[in-house]
């Protein structure tokens, strides 16, 4: 399942400093910015594709659904880093005036790789 981890930080009268590669479980393949969004984005997972997402700038709400929970994230802090597993089915929304979404992903760009399909249930 979806979850937050705390990136590794330092702060002193210099400003703060986020140590974003030695905080990952996972070795990144992919560096994507998302910025002046207008609509919901994403709307899929992955079949292999481990993500790491942080909001540099502004806040944001990822929903994950799993098939066997469904989660809201909000992203408020660039040292709060959310991780996709590839089962994490997700959407990203609500996002602030000026907001910047970093994605960190596992895998290079692979269309293969995306599952678009939302999970069902057995009561839905």
């Amino acid at each position: 399942m979806a979850h937050i981890i705390e990136l590794f930080f330092k702060s002193d009268s210099r400003g703060s400093l986020v140590d974003i590669r030695n905080s990952l479980p996972f070795d990144i393949k992919k560096v994507l910015f998302i910025y002046d969004v207008h609509e919901k984005r994403g709307g899929h997972k992955h079949k292999e594709t481990i993500q790491g997402l942080i909001c540099l700038n502004g806040s944001c709400e990822i929903f994950t659904d799993n098939g066997k929970e469904e989660k809201t994230f909000v992203l408020d802090s660039p040292d709060k880093c959310l991780i996709l597993n590839p089962e994490d089915w997700h959407t990203m929304d609500k996002f602030s005036e000026g907001a910047i979404l970093i994605v960190l992903a596992s895998m290079p760009y692979n269309p293969d790789d995306y599952i678009y399909e939302k999970p069902t249930r057995k009561n839905d």
